[in-house]
């Protein structure tokens, strides 16, 4: 089953996403700093990484950054999950390169439908 990398600082965001992504079967590895996120991507090589835009150490842009110019982790697909919603901040997210965008609060089942479909595209790689 695919294993789930979920980069967020609110416990309670981190830990609802945990129990929906737990609940569909899927595993999962959770960090809540930017950095603890880098990390855990290097070690693990998860299928997906869902990462917060605003964390403590650095922003999601910035470790965005990072994982595409590490071997190991550049090819790991990365949707934003952020609360900065306006039409301007989803395309600055989308064009900082991640592969995709949820807003927050989640919708369930759209949340759910956007990670099935980003596991899709990374099988295909």
């Amino acid at each position: 089953m695919s294993l789930i990398l979920v980069v967020e600082d609110d416990e309670k965001n981190l830990k609802l996403v945990r129990h929906l992504l737990q609940f569909k079967g899927y595993r999962t590895l959770e960090a809540m700093t930017a950095g603890a996120g880098i990390e855990l991507a290097k070690a693990h090589h998860p299928d997906l990484i869902l990462m917060d835009i605003q964390l403590p150490d650095m922003d999601g842009i910035t470790a965005l950054k990072q994982l595409r110019a590490a071997p190991e982790t550049k090819d790991i697909r990365v949707m934003a999950v952020s609360a900065s919603v306006m039409p301007e901040d989803r395309s600055r997210i989308l064009a900082a390169g991640f592969d995709g965008f949820q807003g927050k609060p989640i919708k369930l089942n759209e949340f759910l439908e956007a990670v099935a479909a980003m596991l899709v595209k990374s099988e295909g790689h």
